[in-house]
């Protein structure tokens, strides 16, 4: 199972390490991952693979977003087939 991660804020050091040592305690495996700065504001999106995750995945979802207010950074996360099924024409 996959997930898109998105990450969004102010620019800091730590970030990237951050979001991916949360998500690595959790057994989630970080497939793809793409980011940039603009202005001042990061933005990054990932793929990963969910399916070892030890806790559900509201669990998940409930943990990144907490890693998320820890940075000042908003953190969602979507399970790829909803991604797929907002996005499909």
């Amino acid at each position: 199972m996959k997930a898109f991660i998105t990450v969004i804020g102010k620019d800091k050091v730590g970030i990237i390490a951050h979001i991916a040592n949360a998500l690595a305690d959790l057994e989630v495996n970080i497939l793809d991952i793409n980011q940039t700065v603009m202005d001042d504001t990061f933005t990054m999106i990932m793929m990963a693979d969910v399916s070892l995750c030890t806790v559900p995945f509201s669990e998940l979802t409930a943990r990144m977003d907490k890693a998320g207010r820890a940075l000042g950074m908003s953190v969602q996360i979507q399970h790829e087939d909803i991604f797929n099924s907002m996005h499909r024409l």
